[in-house]
């Protein structure tokens, strides 16, 4: 690496705090520039020249607000045009002085990295350029006042315009109670999502194409300030979009991003090593405002949280500009084992856990298999004609790995990660299936979903009370007759439709034995539960689960999959017509949408074993 100091002729004026629009392009080919705001030493920023069109600039001081934070991203020029919002950052969460209570303190360091590891600081001078051949390293630092540090790095490949970001903290930043990272656009520079297929891509329903999280042109909020419709004469009176509806199940995306002229800016995901919530998880991933396209890399999220958070974890995420297309391939990332990166575990240093096959499987069904600890998840798919599968990369460690059949668990083993190892299966035999056990009858498919049942299609990216809904109450689901897609709501709430029923009929000798009720739900929200009455006889009302943030109404159904049984008696049963009531029941009040409410997957009813 050759590195060399000097001040360039463009020099006085960023002595005098004015970055003119042409120095960019006057920077010498990859290299870090110090740059003194206003000439103050106390005001250090950071210009990185990636020789690849991209010229971005990172604070290094506390400026007094977390819209503009240290650690910012405050410039990112790609190609002569600014995409970075000049009233916010592009920055983690919402400034990285406002991760952890009573914190502000936030330290930035800059180096270039030569390919044998060896490093070198950038300039202390104003003016100052130091360049290189291999690598750009920028490091953030956080420490809250329980001791807990967070990490964040900029990391730059000569020739590639791309910001590499690694997050690493061992305690979760406790502000926002999540870890993402933000690049605000300005929306003339931006003013489109991403195509159909990718996160916060392209939806479509009844012949129209739109981006669910596209806010533009809206009439203002319809629930907590997040989620907003429409009002006549505008076409789309009584539709919803929401920065929640941009979300895709975890395991369904690679790339989020969105378009402009001449330019495509995206983010592309690592493995989620470090998140929580497992393969199906859904949270928010981009906003398209009347001022900007919101890009946001959530590396966790606590809203609808199934599981605790995990630290400890090297996140690793790339921003990407092209020319408008879809990146094709992922970046080569081998080069990370020389940044001298905190929690970095190179392949070598991971292992994988194959299997022979799944059996006791139902044909046609998506099976996923998941791995989960304390520290790690990963997930593969199973082979869709033996269910043979292989999960690679892994962290060594114990892990629970789950079958999963469409998304609700199946199965469970122990398995075992070694370094540098595989640890190989026979056929895993699948023996937890509720479809397993003979039904007199059912209502929709045991798969950990509601997506069968009425409003099935749209719960993802739109908001239960959209006009484009079909209604949530309907009359009792008679059994034989009635069909899940038109008769059972995927959803029930307290509040909106409560009391659904079902109707079926016993022959005699049905009727000797007492029957087993199963309610299967995906989610639930403020306390909810079912209690049911069957013909005369109501049952005892389980036991409240514990209460999560909205779920229902933010494109998700994903929560905690419970089944409730219920063993009626056999003299509460009749030959002939049987009427049974699901009512949702909770202590926690709450009105129409947000009160309490449930997501199923399917009822039956079986023999008691």
């Amino acid at each position: 690496m050759t590195t060399s100091f000097s001040r360039p002729p463009w020099a006085r004026w960023l002595a005098a705090g004015v970055l003119a629009a042409a120095a960019p392009a006057a920077m010498a080919a990859f290299s870090i520039t110090t740059v003194f705001d206003g000439g103050n030493a106390a005001k250090p920023q950071y210009i990185v020249d990636t020789d690849a069109g991209l010229v971005f600039k990172v604070r290094a001081y506390d400026n007094g607000s977390s819209t503009t934070s240290a650690g910012d991203i405050s410039s990112l020029v790609y190609k002569g045009v600014e995409y970075a919002d000049p009233a916010r950052g592009t920055q983690l969460n919402s400034g990285a002085d406002w991760l952890y209570t009573n914190v502000s303190a936030v330290a930035v360091k800059a180096e270039l990295v030569a390919a044998d590891g060896t490093s070198t600081p950038a300039a202390t001078t104003n003016g100052g350029v130091v360049n290189g051949s291999d690598y750009i390293k920028i490091t953030l630092t956080s420490t809250s006042t329980k001791g807990g540090v967070l990490t964040h790095y900029y990391l730059v490949r000569r020739g590639q315009p791309h910001i590499h970001m690694g997050t690493h903290f061992t305690e979760e930043p406790d502000v926002h109670g999540l870890v993402r990272f933000i690049a605000r656009v300005p929306i003339g520079k931006l003013p489109s999502g991403g195509p159909a297929g990718t996160a916060g891509g392209l939806v479509s329903y009844n012949g129209a194409s739109y981006w669910a999280e596209d806010l533009r042109g809206n009439s203002g909020a319809i629930e907590s300030g997040d989620v907003f419709g429409f009002t006549a004469p505008d076409p789309r009176a009584g539709e919803s979009r929401s920065k929640h509806y941009s979300n895709r199940r975890l395991k369904d995306w690679q790339i989020l991003g969105g378009t402009g002229p001449g330019v495509g800016l995206w983010f592309w995901r690592d493995n989620h090593e470090g998140d929580s919530g497992g393969p199906f998880y859904r949270s928010l991933l981009q906003q398209i405002t009347d001022t900007t396209n919101e890009l946001t890399y959530m590396v966790n999220y606590g809203e609808a949280q199934t599981e605790a958070f995990r630290l400890g974890i090297l996140n690793t995420y790339i921003l990407m500009f092209t020319d408008g297309s879809l990146p094709a391939v992922r970046p080569d990332t081998s080069w990370y084992g020389v940044m001298g990166l905190v929690g970095y575990v190179p392949p070598a240093g991971r292992g994988a856990v194959t299997a022979a096959g799944l059996t006791g499987r139902v044909a046609g069904v998506p099976y996923t298999v998941g791995f989960a600890n304390a520290r790690a998840q990963y997930w593969t798919d199973a082979d869709p004609v033996d269910g043979h599968f292989t999960a690679e990369g892994m962290l060594p460690g114990s892990y629970t790995m789950t079958v999963y059949k469409g998304e609700l668990a199946v199965q469970t083993l122990p398995v075992t990660v070694t370094a540098n190892a595989t640890y190989a299966l026979n056929p895993v035999a699948i023996t937890a299936d509720p479809a397993a056990t003979p039904a007199i009858w059912r209502i929709g498919q045991w798969d950990g979903t509601p997506q069968e049942f009425i409003n099935g299609d749209k719960l993802t990216f739109m908001h239960p009370g959209d006009v484009r809904m079909a209604s949530w109450n309907v009359g009792p689901y008679v059994i034989g007759t009635s069909t899940p897609a038109t008769g059972w709501p995927a959803y029930q709430w307290k509040d909106v439709n409560n009391g659904l029923q079902v109707r079926f009929t016993l022959r005699r000798g049905q009727n000797t034995a007492p029957l087993r009720l199963r309610v299967g739900l995906t989610a639930d929200y403020n306390g909810a539960r079912p209690q049911v009455t069957v013909n005369s006889w109501t049952s005892a009302i389980p036991a409240a689960p514990p209460k999560v943030s909205r779920n229902l109404t933010v494109g998700t159904y994903r929560g905690v999959n419970r089944t409730y049984a219920f063993d009626i008696p056999a003299s509460q049963l009749v030959v002939g017509t049987n009427t049974l009531t699901i009512n949702t029941v909770s202590g926690t009040a709450g009105t129409r949408f947000l009160s309490p409410g449930m997501s199923f997957d399917a009822i039956d009813l079986v023999a008691v074993p």
